[in-house]
């Protein structure tokens, strides 16, 4: 396996491209904007998938740009699919000054394996930032969008964000994965979760969220 990591638009989005060295297919996780850079990255590889952890504006960007340049399928959680049309629950309306639309979901991220190449991908259901947030997990390496940071965790107050949901999408179902995996967030550096198990303030601090 092979990760690619792209920090584009005004928000510095991490977008990653996950490749099977074996066949070189791949899958394309939150392509925020810079669509140009993002496909000379994957120049060689056969994109399968453009996969959103999540429904904001500075995730899904360039979702129609990347679909359109390799014939991929757009998948997001049910739950965040509304969010890809209307610009005023994607976030670009409140943060942009004016709303932002792409186009729907091809196909729904479900609770399960995405194979692609020689890879298996858990989709894991995250909410608590948005409803239909969704981490990727593959060969101890977790895509989290916006649910966990290094020393941080994602946002809450946006519409349909809520703590407690985050913090038990964290400590129920992101921590079991094992303090070695890798964690890859949808802004800033990446981190591991026996770090974040460790030394995040929500994490350890004691009070309950939940």
């Amino acid at each position: 396996m092979k990760i690619k990591r792209i920090v584009v638009g005004a928000l510095e989005t991490n977008c990653y491209i996950i490749s099977c060295e074996g066949t070189g297919e791949a899958v394309v996780v939150d392509p925020g904007a810079e669509p140009g850079r993002i496909l000379r990255a994957t120049e060689g590889l056969k994109v399968v998938a453009v996969v959103d952890t999540h429904g904001h504006y500075d995730h899904v960007g360039a979702n129609d740009q990347v679909k359109e340049a390799t014939g991929a399928e757009v998948w997001i959680h049910p739950s965040d699919g509304n969010m890809l049309t209307d610009g005023n629950l994607n976030g670009s309306a409140m943060f942009l000054g004016t709303p932002v639309a792409v186009p729907p979901a091809d196909r729904f991220l479900r609770e399960g394996e995405i194979r692609f190449g020689r890879l298996s991908m858990e989709a894991i259901h995250t909410p608590g930032h948005t409803p239909g947030s969704a981490s990727l997990f593959v060969d101890g390496h977790l895509f989290c969008g916006d649910v966990l940071f290094r020393g941080s965790v994602g946002r809450w107050d946006l519409p349909g964000g809520s703590l407690g949901e985050l913090m038990r999408s964290i400590i129920d179902k992101l921590l079991p994965l094992g303090d070695d995996v890798v964690v890859h967030p949808g802004h800033g550096p990446e981190t591991t979760i026996g770090w974040e198990r460790r030394y995040n303030p929500f994490l350890t601090d004691g009070t309950s969220v939940v």
